[in-house]
């Protein structure tokens, strides 16, 4: 049984009359989506920016609301969930978002960020628990112990996507959907991230959404390749074929927009 099933999702945002504010049509961010992730593995998501990938990141973790269709995590449909039973189940989800600098709170310093996630689901841990594992999950992710007490603005961008993978792995999940998180890097500091997310999930276990618009960002982490075209999954199949065999026109186009590909 997958860990991850996705069935015919769709994503719909309506579009309305700018005078009377009828329902006149919709955006199908996502649309009629299927897949699946296995536990231990990582799935790649590719496509252009608009193509829906980042909305299926999010409507899997309930971020976004679905128009219809399920999302099963191990074989429970948490798309139908109220949000205190699916609550349990979110520790075990969760997101590493794009923006390193964005998504951390700028007036926290790094120990209260990634110990915000711990008080909430762990509440009975002391605060000298607490700060001893900070500091264990800043080791992890390859940072000083001591960078506790800084604030965002202090570190570089991939230290702070360092800081953003700690927090994601502070309530210790199992799924985590890594949505870009590497396009707002150098080119040498994206290669040091992929390869730590392979690290932690070789070390713990962990399954991945890898969401990219570059084909070259995925190919040594992802085992699995989904490619998407205006909200629907164009071509999937295994990594290596995908980029020995491409079927599809739109993933031909995309590998040859990857630099020296061979």
């Amino acid at each position: 049984m997958p860990l991850l099933e996705v069935r015919q999702l769709k994503t719909y945002f309506p579009v309305r009359s700018s005078v009377l504010r009828r329902h006149i049509d919709d955006i199908k961010a996502v649309d009629d989506v299927s897949f699946s992730i296995e536990a231990g593995s990582t799935v790649g998501l590719v496509g252009e920016s608009g193509s829906g990938k980042s909305t299926i990141g999010k409507t899997i973790l309930k971020l976004t609301p679905a128009t219809s269709g399920e999302v099963r995590y191990q074989d429970q449909d948490i798309l139908s969930m109220s949000e205190s039973a699916f609550r349990p189940l979110r520790r075990q989800m969760q997101m590493i978002f794009q923006d390193p600098f964005g998504s951390l709170n700028p007036r926290h310093s790094v120990g209260e960020i990634i110990g915000e996630a711990l008080e909430i689901h762990f509440p009975k841990m002391t605060r000298k628990d607490r700060s001893a594992r900070v500091a264990d999950l800043l080791r992890q992710v390859g940072l000083q112990p001591e960078m506790s007490a800084r604030y965002p603005h202090e570190f570089s961008g991939g230290q702070r996507q360092r800081i953003g993978i700690a927090r994601a792995l502070a309530v210790e999940p199992r799924f985590i959907v890594c949505d870009e998180p590497v396009s707002a890097l150098d080119v040498s500091v994206q290669a040091q991230i992929v390869n730590l997310l392979q690290d932690l999930q070789e070390q713990l276990g962990l399954s991945y959404l890898f969401i990219a618009h570059d084909l070259a960002v995925v190919e040594h982490i992802s085992d699995h390749i989904l490619v998407m075209y205006r909200g629907k999954i164009v071509e999937s199949a295994p990594a290596e074929r995908i980029y020995a065999d491409p079927q599809h026109e739109y993933t031909r186009k995309l590998l040859a927009a990857v630099p020296n590909f061979a």
